[in-house]
């Protein structure tokens, strides 16, 4: 199972392909439109959220409202277009138009974004030429992507959800989400400005981020992401390639402006003893094979246990804002002030989003590959025996 994207922030649409999803899934927009509200949603977004609505338009794969197995394709436009058609237009400029006369030309690149290293590996003086592409705005897809995964995983009893755990240094505590499922994970996160279990926390991450935004600045944060049912034996330790630790650390990695991720108690595990730390095994007769605790987060060797999955990344400060830092005008060669695009104070919230929708696309795909998955029927029926034979190995 793969997908690639495309399209640029302020272009007139994105778009996505995505290969090996089941035959049979019951696919409708409704179900993806639902999950890039959420995207959208959260307290610290910027004026951007308040100019358009995603909704996606399924352009191929899905007849009468269920998967044929062939590709298929989704389209998010920006309604925005219509402002931005001159500048970011496919078409050549007519040869009595300087290029360099068009409005809103960067030469003067952010620290923190990919604008002037972009600029000098692409060869681009027009720094809008990267960060068009480079922009968070491309995860819109990426979680319509993963919203047919979810889809996917819903139909073989596995799920998932994202909450926000810190932002701006306000830590949610950690007993809010204790003995938990993720359907009561969220209901509380829906009604919650900051997607945050511990309300109290919340109260006060909503204050940080109102501070930062009156000063011009914006904070970051840690999301954590849960997936429940997924079957033991999920990914390999055979090589480094087909573990799926590793893999969903790719994933997490790849969402814009995410600089870090653990699994189960994560980095906390460097100041304990293995006796703090390792999931004794236990086996009752209704289970079968369970752990005392989940300190590694589900994942042993490379290899789902059966536990829940629990991941979580660190989202640094946007690094657009509204007091910027100094840069370099690549022209010129002189000091400025960087430019400053539409932007947020903080996008922790919406990030959990996003981070929710990849790791449920990467959960996806290595059960596609792990089973025959032409129907959905056939992955159905080869889960529910592999699950037999956790219970009674």
């Amino acid at each position: 199972m793969r997908y690639l994207t495309a399209g640029e922030s302020h272009g007139p649409q994105l778009t996505t392909i995505i290969e090996g999803i089941p035959a049979q899934l019951e696919l409708t927009t409704e179900q993806i439109n639902k999950e890039l509200k959420r995207r959208q949603g959260g307290h610290g977004r910027g004026r951007r959220m308040q100019i358009e609505t995603d909704t996606v338009e399924i352009a191929s794969g899905v007849r009468h409202g269920k998967t044929l197995g062939s590709p298929i394709a989704l389209i998010v436009k920006n309604d925005d277009w219509k402002h931005w058609t001159k500048i970011m237009g496919a078409d050549p400029l007519p040869k009595d138009i300087n290029p360099d006369e068009i409005k809103r030309k960067i030469t003067r690149p952010r620290p923190g974004h990919a604008d002037l290293v972009g600029g000098i590996k692409y060869g681009h003086r027009d720094l809008r030429n990267v960060l068009e592409r480079s922009s968070a705005r491309e995860t819109t897809v990426r979680v319509a992507v993963g919203a047919v995964a979810k889809v996917l995983l819903n139909e073989l009893g596995i799920h998932i959800v994202s909450h926000v755990t810190e932002i701006g240094g306000v830590i949610a505590n950690p007993e809010t989400t204790m003995n938990k499922t993720v359907h009561e994970i969220r209901q509380i996160i829906e009604n919650d400005p900051c997607y945050c279990v511990d309300q109290d926390a919340s109260i006060k991450m909503v204050e940080a981020i109102d501070a930062a935004k009156k000063a011009g600045d914006s904070i970051g944060g840690v999301v954590e992401v849960i997936v429940e049912g997924v079957p033991a034996g999920i990914g390999s330790y055979v090589h480094y390639d087909r573990k799926l630790d590793g893999k969903l650390a790719a994933a997490m990695m790849s969402i814009n402006a995410f600089k870090g991720v653990e699994f189960g108690l994560g980095f906390e595990m460097a100041h304990l003893k293995g006796s703090e730390v390792h999931d004794e095994i236990l086996w009752n007769p209704e289970e079968g094979y369970t752990r005392r605790t989940n300190h590694l987060g589900g994942l042993e060797g490379g290899m789902s246990t059966g536990m829940p999955i629990v991941v979580r990344g660190v989202m640094k400060p946007i690094p657009t804002l509204y007091k910027p830092l100094q840069s370099v005008d690549i022209d010129t060669k002189e000091p400025f002030k960087a430019s400053v695009e539409r932007s947020d104070s903080c996008a922790v919230p919406a990030a959990s989003v996003v981070a929710e929708h990849v790791v449920a696309f990467e959960i996806a795909k290595a059960i596609v590959e792990h089973f025959h998955s032409d129907q959905l029927g056939q992955l159905k029926d080869q889960i529910n025996e592999m699950r037999k034979i956790m219970k009674e190995f």
